[in-house]
């Protein structure tokens, strides 16, 4: 099977299943070749060895199941970073990105001091948005300067993939070993096992409705319902609403304790309940509270400030 062959079964293949059938093909192709979006076309008449044939095969008949194309290649590229990624954690979205600019904002406001600045990404999972803004803040912060960050999550199979992220990105070969020693990992239910106060916070909690939660993933599409469902209490119970919040309900007053003065938290929520999200902020005696709007224009990340 040649490369251009390779492209007309992989979309012929999840046509009638994919609306980004070319796309996934592609995607799932250059991960099996080791060769770009341009190669892909320059290099069609190329012919896949045996090995190549059939694993490519096997991760289109994968994706026909429903299952997304990085958890059948293991990455995802998130803030021009490569992050391995498995269904025990949730997929980073394009969105998320915004958790990041805005986190970056906060770290330029209060890096001029001598106070060594200590970040909380809580409801981590594959570390992308905390580590993103340890890779950032590399970029323009002396080694002393560069904040601790904790990543916090209730699932030891999440953080087991962030230490791994970790490991790979802050690696010896890309002279960024000594990162590591700015990051600690807690495993625990909201804030109940983090110990010490935080000049900021940084959350993707669960805010889906429960039923929506468990209608996305009638598709096959595998992510971990723990990271979505937010219509659950601490203990994983139902809470009787439907609104997405019980999560954010719990963890909003727990960050608040937990901030430092004048700290920051910032939380992602959904079109659907951002503006509540902000009451509970405002309720649990947050100051200066917005709401900042993603890419496609939707209302996406609540900001407040500890008095």
């Amino acid at each position: 099977m040649t490369i251009q062959e390779a492209r007309k079964y992989g979309f012929d293949s999840l046509e009638k299943t994919s609306p980004s059938a070319l796309l996934d093909s592609d995607v799932l192709l250059g991960a099996v070749s080791g060769f770009s979006k341009t190669d892909l076309i320059f290099k069609r008449e190329r012919e896949l060895s045996c090995e190549e044939e059939e694993k490519f095969v096997s991760y289109i008949a994968a994706r026909k199941t429903g299952l997304p194309v990085a958890y059948i290649t293991g990455h995802k590229e998130f803030y021009g970073y490569d992050f391995l990624v498995t269904p025990d954690v949730l997929i980073p979205k394009p969105d998320t990105e915004l958790l990041v600019e805005k986190a970056l904002e906060i770290v330029k406001e209060k890096c001029g001091g001598n106070h060594l600045l200590t970040v909380c990404d809580m409801c981590t999972g594959s570390g992308c948005v905390g580590i993103s803004l340890l890779l950032e803040c590399e970029k323009f912060l002396p080694k002393e300067k560069l904040p601790l960050v904790v990543l916090a999550d209730i699932s030891s199979s999440a953080l087991n993939i962030a230490r791994q992220n970790v490991n790979m990105l802050f690696s010896s070969d890309a002279g960024l070993l000594y990162l590591r020693d700015r990051v600690r990992f807690v495993r625990t239910n909201l804030f109940e096992a983090v110990s010490g106060s935080f000049d900021l916070i940084v959350t993707n909690p669960p805010y889906i409705p429960s039923k929506e939660a468990h209608d996305l993933l009638k598709d096959g599409r595998s992510e971990p319902i723990l990271a979505l469902d937010g219509d659950v209490n601490l203990h994983g119970d139902p809470t009787g609403e439907d609104d997405g919040l019980g999560i954010m309900r719990n963890l909003v007053p727990q960050a608040v304790a937990q901030l430092s003065p004048d700290g920051v938290l910032i939380a992602e929520a959904g079109e659907y309940n951002a503006e509540m999200t902000e009451y509970i902020f405002r309720s649990s005696g947050l100051k200066d509270t917005k709401i900042f709007r993603d890419l496609n224009g939707d209302l996406r990340d609540i900001f407040g400030r500890k008095a």
